[in-house]
């Protein structure tokens, strides 16, 4: 009875979510708000229950933030609460990409993280490692990149460049910007950040 009950669960949040990307990809009618925050609680929760282990390869390529939460600090008991979702609108493109230096290190690589709006593009990238324990991906960023017009016209290191990217994976995640992913498919994946915000991305073609 509760294995079924939990395969009916796993059906239900992994069919919204589906169905939110699928929606948001082809400008169909998007699902409330609150239904895609309820299935990424349930999905996160499903996680770690199960206790899932996602690759580093799932996480390869250009992916669009579809849907992300807020959080605001709770006034009794500390911590943070999670605040209404939104969808990104279409006009902005907020895209996040990965890459792996499987010729050095298996578990390393590059994270690149683009804002396009209009003729504008403001692109970061930096390091990342995913050592795999809790499906954690921690990240920095140490080069700032600006084009317009698809011309850059901008592209300097931030704070000490090159130096600080060596020193980032010799760093504690416990110190570092960081997803915990639970969920990844083909097609979406999901996390939650540091700050305990939840978001959505969908695969780029």
């Amino acid at each position: 009875m509760t294995n079924n009950l939990i395969s009916t669960n796993t059906d239900n949040f992994l069919k919204t979510l589906i169905t939110t990307a699928t929606a948001y990809q082809n400008g169909n009618k998007l699902p409330a708000a609150k239904e895609v925050v309820d299935a990424l609680l349930a999905a996160e929760k499903a996680a770690k229950q199960q206790k899932l282990n996602y690759s580093f390869n799932s996480l390869m390529g250009k992916w669009r933030l579809c849907f992300v939460t807020g959080t605001k600090k709770a006034r009794q008991r500390g911590g943070i609460i999670l605040g209404k979702g939104i969808y990104i609108p279409k006009f902005v493109s907020i895209n996040i990409s990965f890459s792996s230096n499987q010729e050095t290190v298996l578990d390393q690589g590059e994270v690149g993280n683009q804002v396009k709006f209009g003729a504008i593009s403001l692109e970061l990238t930096g390091p990342l490692k995913y050592p795999g324990k809790k499906n954690l991906l921690a990240f920095d960023f140490t080069q700032m990149k600006v084009s317009l017009f698809n011309r850059r016209f901008y592209h300097q290191k931030i704070r000490s460049g090159k130096s600080e990217a060596e020193d980032f994976y010799s760093q504690s995640i416990g110190k570092q910007a960081f997803f915990a992913f639970f969920l990844m498919t083909e097609n979406l994946i999901a996390a939650r950040g540091r700050g305990g915000g939840l978001a959505i991305w969908i695969r780029e073609n």
